[in-house]
C-alpha cells in the first residue's frame, strides 16, 4: 500500500511540473508573440505599413504633350497627335509565333512591321514591354479591345506620337526625335532628369528638337492607381496632371524656304549645297536650306535598314546639316572683307591704281585671274565689282595672314556664330598659329607667302560654313553690327499663357571705319549693278548689293581648268553673298551650289529669286505676329488609365535605331591654292 501510495505522488508531482512546464513555455509563446506583435504595431509601424502602401499603390508616368513647331506664318512643322500602339511583353505571352498567327486574323501587319517588331524583340529582356505595332485606326482599337482577352501579355495603349507634316521641307532646321538611346539615359540622368522622362520613348536627336528638348518636352504627370493582389488595377487615387512642352515659333518663312528648296531640288536639274538667309536688322533667320534634304518621319519609331542604307550610302550625303557642318572655300565672296582689312590696316589707299596684266608675280610663281582675263589699272572699288585676283593677289602679303584672320574673325568667320542649333563647326579661318596646330611635319608647319595669297581670294586653306559667310554678310549690311543668328522667335507656353521672344541683341560692332564700309558696299552695288552680276539683276526694282564667286575644289597646278573634261563633282563650287536693299538691308543671303560652276550664272539667279520674294510689294502690308492663344492647338492629354504598371518600360529599346549617328563623309575641300588658282568669275562667270 505505501509503494502504491509513493508511486501515486510521484506521478502526481510528475504531472503538476509537466503542466507548470507547459504553462510556462506558453507564456513564453504567447510573451514572445505579444512582443513580436508589439514590434510590428509599434515600434515598426510607420515602416511597415508605407511598405504595405507601396504595394498596394503604384505610380503611373503620364506622358506630356510635346509642343509644336511652327514658322514665322503659323505653318506646322513638328506636331504630336494621339496614337493607338500594340505592345507585348514576351515573358507573359508564351508562344510568339502563335500569338501573332492569332493577331493577324483581326490585325492587318505588313511584313515592315514584323520585321521591326522581330528586330526590338531580339534586343529586349522577356518582360520588356516592345512596340508591335503603331499608328491604328479607331476600328482596328476597337477590334483588339473586343478580343484581348485572348491575347495575354499584349495590351492596347494610347501614345503621342511625332509627326513632321512638311516632310523634306526644313528638315534640318527641325530635326528628328528618336528613342531614348543608352547614351541619351546617362545624359538625362547627369544632367537629374531621369524622372521626368519616365514613360517616354522618344527625346530631340538633331535640330531644333534636340536644342530646344527641355522646353518642347515638358513635364510628366504622374497616377497612383491602387492594384489588387492579382496584379490588376483597381482604381486611381490621385492624379498629377502632366504639363505640355512649350510651342515654337520660329523665324523662317515657308514660303521663302520652299521656294529655295525648289530651285535646289529641280528634277530637270537637281543641285547640291546651302542658302541660308538673315535678317540683318535682328539676326532672324529667315530660310535655312540643306539640299538634298530627308523626311524626318522615317526616324520617329526607328528608320528601317533600306532607308538608312539609302540616307547613309548616298553619294550626296543628304543626312549632313551643310550650312553649320559643311565647310568650303569660299572663293571672292571672301574678297570685301579682305578690302575691309586692307583699308582697316592703311596697307594700300583704294584710290591707287595697281597695274593687273592678268597675273600676280611673286616669288618665282604667277598667280592667275581666272580665265586669263586682264584689267589694265585697277583701284579697289573696280577690283570687288569685277572680281580682279590680281588686285587681291597683292594684298595678301601686305595685310599679313595673322592680321587678315583676327580682323575676318569679327565678321563670325572661323568661330561658331551661335545659332541655335547643335553641332556648328568652327570651320578654318587660317593663321600661322593654326598651320603650326595642324599639321605634325615641321616642313609643313611653316606658313610660306604663297599660303597667304591664295588665302587673300577665298582659297587655299580657307574652309568656312555658309553660316558664316551669311552671318558675316549680314553683319557688313548692318554696318559692322554683329547680332547673332537665331531660328527661334517664340517660346509660347499654352498653360501659363504666357509668351516669350527671343530677342537676340546687338553683340559688339566690328572695329572698322564706317567710310571704309560704305566704300565697299557701294562696289558690292555695282557688282549687281554693272558688275559680274549685272545680267541676273537686271530690271529689279529695288537696288541690291552682292558679290559672286567661284571656288575650286582641287589643285590645278599650272593646268587649265576645263569642265567639260571632268567629273561633275570636281566642277567649281558655285557662290554667292548679297543683300538688298542696299540703303536699309531687309534680308542678308549667302549660298553655295555645290560643283555648280560659276557664281555668277548658277548661284546669283537664285538669290534673285530670294530678294524678288522678300522684297516683292504685296509682302510690305504683312503685318507683324502677335501671338494669340485662342488659335492655338489644345489637345487633351493622354491618360495611361488601368494600365498595368508592369507594362510600362522603365527602360525604353535603347537599341533600335532611331537616330542619325555622326556623319563623317566629308564635303569637298581644297587646300590648294598655289600657281593656276581659278577663283573667281572673270566677267563672264
Amino acid at each position: 500500500m505505501f509503494e502504491f501510495r509513493k508511486q501515486a505522488l510521484v506521478q502526481r508531482r510528475q504531472l503538476i511540473t509537466r503542466v507548470v512546464v507547459a504553462v510556462l513555455f506558453v507564456l513564453l509563446c504567447f510573451g514572445i508573440l505579444v512582443n513580436r506583435l508589439w514590434v510590428l504595431q509599434v515600434e515598426r509601424y510607420q515602416g511597415l505599413s508605407e511598405r504595405a502602401e507601396k504595394n498596394r499603390i503604384t505610380l503611373v508616368p503620364i506622358t506630356p504633350r510635346r509642343g509644336d513647331i511652327v514658322d514665322r506664318n503659323g505653318v506646322v512643322l513638328a506636331r504630336s497627335h494621339r496614337d493607338y500602339t500594340l505592345e507585348m511583353v514576351r515573358g507573359q505571352v508564351g508562344d510568339v509565333s502563335k500569338m501573332l498567327e492569332q493577331l493577324e486574323q483581326i490585325i492587318h501587319l505588313s511584313p515592315l512591321e514584323l520585321r521591326r517588331f522581330k528586330r526590338r524583340l531580339g534586343s529586349s529582356n522577356r518582360f520588356a514591354s516592345v512596340l508591335l505595332k503603331s499608328n491604328l485606326t479607331d476600328d482596328e482599337a476597337a477590334t483588339f479591345a473586343a478580343h484581348s482577352y485572348k491575347f495575354k501579355g499584349v495590351s492596347l495603349k494610347a501614345r503621342w506620337v511625332r509627326e513632321y507634316p512638311e516632310g523634306e521641307s526644313a528638315a534640318h532646321v527641325i530635326g528628328y526625335v528618336g528613342r531614348i538611346s543608352e547614351r541619351d539615359q546617362e545624359q538625362l540622368e547627369e544632367k537629374g532628369l531621369e524622372g521626368n522622362y519616365r514613360g517616354t520613348e522618344v527625346i530631340g536627336k538633331k535640330g531644333i528638337e534636340a536644342s530646344y528638348e527641355e522646353r518642347l518636352h515638358g513635364k510628366t504627370g504622374w497616377e497612383e492607381v491602387e492594384i489588387a493582389a492579382s496584379g490588376k488595377p483597381v482604381r486611381v487615387l490621385k492624379r498629377t496632371d502632366p504639363i505640355p512642352g512649350d510651342n515654337l515659333r520660329l523665324s523662317l518663312d515657308m514660303g521663302l524656304q520652299k521656294l529655295v528648296e525648289g530651285i535646289y531640288n529641280d528634277p530637270k536639274d537637281p543641285k547640291r549645297g546651302a542658302l541660308v538667309a538673315i535678317d540683318p536688322r535682328n539676326g532672324q533667320v529667315l530660310a535655312y536650306v540643306s539640299a538634298p534634304s530627308y523626311d524626318p518621319n522615317l526616324f520617329v519609331d526607328g528608320i528601317d535598314v533600306e532607308n538608312w542604307r539609302r540616307l547613309s550610302d548616298s553619294p550626296d550625303h543628304p543626312l549632313i546639316d551643310r550650312p553649320i557642318y559643311g565647310t568650303f572655300p569660299i572663293g571672292s565672296t571672301y574678297k570685301p572683307f579682305v578690302a575691309l582689312a586692307a583699308l582697316k590696316l592703311g596697307v594700300r589707299d583704294p584710290n591707287a591704281k595697281i597695274p593687273d596684266p592678268g597675273y600676280f608675280e611673286y616669288g618665282g610663281q604667277r598667280f592667275r585671274n581666272a580665265g586669263g582675263a586682264a584689267y589694265g589699272p585697277t583701284n579697289m572699288h573696280k577690283a570687288i565689282v569685277v572680281s580682279s585676283d590680281t588686285y587681291f593677289f597683292s594684298l595678301g602679303p601686305l595685310i599679313g595672314v595673322d592680321a587678315l584672320h583676327d580682323f575676318a574673325e569679327q565678321f563670325g568667320f572661323g568661330k561658331k556664330t551661335g545659332i541655335d542649333l547643335m553641332h556648328e563647326k568652327k570651320g578654318i579661318l587660317p593663321s600661322r598659329e593654326w598651320k603650326k596646330k595642324a599639321f605634325k611635319n615641321p616642313a609643313q608647319q611653316k606658313w610660306i607667302p604663297g599660303d597667304t595669297i591664295s588665302v587673300s581670294v577665298g582659297q587655299g586653306y580657307n574652309s568656312l560654313t555658309i553660316t558664316q559667310l551669311a552671318q558675316a554678310t549680314a553683319t557688313l549690311a548692318a554696318n559692322g553690327v554683329y547680332t547673332k543668328p537665331h531660328l527661334v522667335n517664340w517660346i509660347e507656353n499654352p498653360v501659363l499663357k504666357k509668351v516669350e521672344q527671343t530677342v537676340s541683341e546687338p553683340e559688339y560692332r566690328v572695329d572698322v571705319a564706317q567710310e571704309h564700309i560704305d566704300l565697299v558696299k557701294s562696289a558690292l552695288a555695282e557688282v549687281n549693278a554693272k558688275g559680274t552680276a549685272r545680267r541676273i539683276f537686271a530690271g529689279t526694282n529695288y537696288d541690291s548689293a552682292g558679290k559672286t564667286g567661284t571656288a575650286q575644289v582641287f589643285s590645278l597646278k599650272g593646268t587649265k581648268y576645263k569642265a567639260e573634261a571632268l567629273n561633275k563633282r570636281l566642277h567649281d563650287h558655285a557662290l554667292y553673298m548679297g543683300f538688298a536693299p542696299v540703303e536699309n538691308p531687309q534680308i542678308a543671303v549667302a549660298l553655295i551650289v555645290e560643283n555648280g560652276g560659276w557664281g555668277s550664272s548658277v548661284a546669283a539667279p537664285i538669290a534673285r529669286k530670294v530678294f524678288d520674294y522678300w522684297l516683292a510689294p504685296e509682302r510690305a502690308n504683312i503685318p507683324e505676329y502677335i501671338p494669340n492663344f485662342e488659335d492655338m492647338e489644345q489637345q487633351e492629354e493622354i491618360s495611361p488609365d488601368l494600365v498595368l504598371p508592369e507594362d510600362i518600360p522603365a527602360n525604353p529599346d535603347d537599341k533600335a535605331p532611331g537616330h542619325t549617328p555622326e556623319i563623317l563623309a566629308p564635303v569637298e575641300i581644297n587646300r590648294n591654292g598655289r600657281e593656276g588658282t581659278q577663283n573667281d568669275e572673270a566677267g563672264a562667270r
